[in-house]
């Protein structure tokens, strides 16, 4: 499903990656605070990996099965462990925001995949990974729910969802080219916005 959504991009010559969360080392969240004001996780393991990549990139697709009504523990160790691009307000913590927010935001898509014949089967798994990209200061442009998957690759089998999938990555890859579209006219119109 996640090489589906990506297609469009790889078919435009734009650099992708798929990182298979399970080959790395990631150890969960102990919060500890050190990320406060360096916005920078201070743990070291494979996140430090990572991290780059997703700082760099301009938008990422999260995907996960359900696991018992939820996502994956990789899944739940990953999307802690980016709490560290969480800032907060000095003595107010009800006041914060993603750097990707601060930074004029990003974009994101998710797909969630469980074996039962029911959305609500699905329990938590797609939400969080949509929540939790928001917090992040992502725009979730599209989420793909794909059930009655259980035996490994059966989703490759399932020709409605391979589109939905491939349409979820040609909405993302068309977010991001109207958005350079109107920086370059805005550019070339010489706007300029600065706080």
């Amino acid at each position: 499903m996640m090489q589906e959504a990506m297609n469009p991009f790889e078919m435009q010559s734009i650099e992708t990656e798929i990182i298979y969360l399970g080959d790395y080392n990631i150890k969960g969240c102990n919060g500890c605070e050190g990320c406060k004001d360096i916005y920078k996780c201070i743990i070291e393991d494979d996140m430090q990996k990572i991290y780059p990549l997703i700082l760099e990139s301009d938008a990422v697709i999260l995907g996960s099965p359900a696991y018992f009504y939820n996502v994956s523990a990789d899944m739940k160790a990953f999307i802690d462990r980016c709490y560290c691009f969480e800032a907060f307000a000095e003595g107010d913590r009800s006041v914060w925001m993603g750097i990707n927010e601060a930074l004029g935001g990003k974009y994101a898509a998710v797909v969630a995949v469980c074996e039962q014949l029911k959305e609500e089967d699905m329990g938590y798994t797609a939400v969080l990974m949509e929540k939790s990209l928001a917090a992040l200061g992502y725009r979730v442009v599209s989420t793909v729910k794909v059930l009655n998957s259980f035996e490994a690759g059966e989703v490759l089998k399932d020709k409605k969802a391979l589109q939905e999938a491939r349409q979820a990555g040609e909405k993302l890859l068309k977010i991001l080219q109207l958005r350079k579209k109107i920086n370059k006219q805005l550019s070339d119109n010489c706007y300029y916005f600065q706080d």
